[in-house]
């Protein structure tokens, strides 16, 4: 009977080791070609990620390019990853692919994204409340080491750790926006 409830766990644990495997490895190959077919086509990979199940996958693939990306830039950059991806057996055929922009309150997915946008204002969510608050709205002021610097509306300026953050997106400046025409 010992024998029976050990194997039943080392089975469970298995399974679920290679389901866990398995969608860290798609993960880890679909961002690869997304990236080498970004490159190739000169523009920057923002972010891609699979969400949904094995066998009917939904891949997000989201592109940028200083002058802002074209219908035709995500026609290009999902023609090249589908040609890629249905000659690799890693991906389940059934699988729905979304090549976008990131948008105009595009999320930050990197410490480099806070560097990269620093004097942007942005709304960030932390884990853990930093001086009694969790959601900050306001301004990048910049990037020290692993601590983002921000302008907050509310409480002037707060630093907190990268690794707190949960979300975190650009807003629009339409004060910027309406100088600008």
């Amino acid at each position: 009977m010992r024998r029976g409830v050990s194997s039943g766990f080392r089975a469970h644990f298995l399974f679920w080791a290679k389901v866990f495997m398995s969608k860290h490895l798609i993960e880890d190959k679909v961002r690869e070609i997304a990236a080498r077919v970004a490159e190739e086509n000169k523009l920057e990979l923002v972010h891609a990620e699979t969400v949904g199940s094995k066998h009917n996958p939904i891949i997000r693939i989201f592109i940028d390019k200083p002058e802002g990306v074209s219908h035709s830039d995500c026609e290009i950059t999902s023609r090249g990853i589908e040609a890629i991806l249905d000659l690799d057996e890693t991906i389940s055929p059934t699988y729905m692919l979304e090549v976008s922009s990131p948008g105009l309150e595009r999320e930050l997915y990197s410490l480099q994204d806070f560097e990269k946008f620093t004097g942007n204002l942005a709304k960030v969510k932390t884990a853990k409340p930093i001086n009694g608050q969790k959601n900050f709205r306001g301004r990048i002021v910049g990037v020290k080491g692993e601590e983002i610097l921000f302008e907050d509306k509310t409480n002037g300026i707060s630093n907190f750790p990268y690794s707190s953050v949960v979300k975190a997106n650009l807003e629009i400046d339409l004060e910027e926006e309406l100088k600008r025409k």
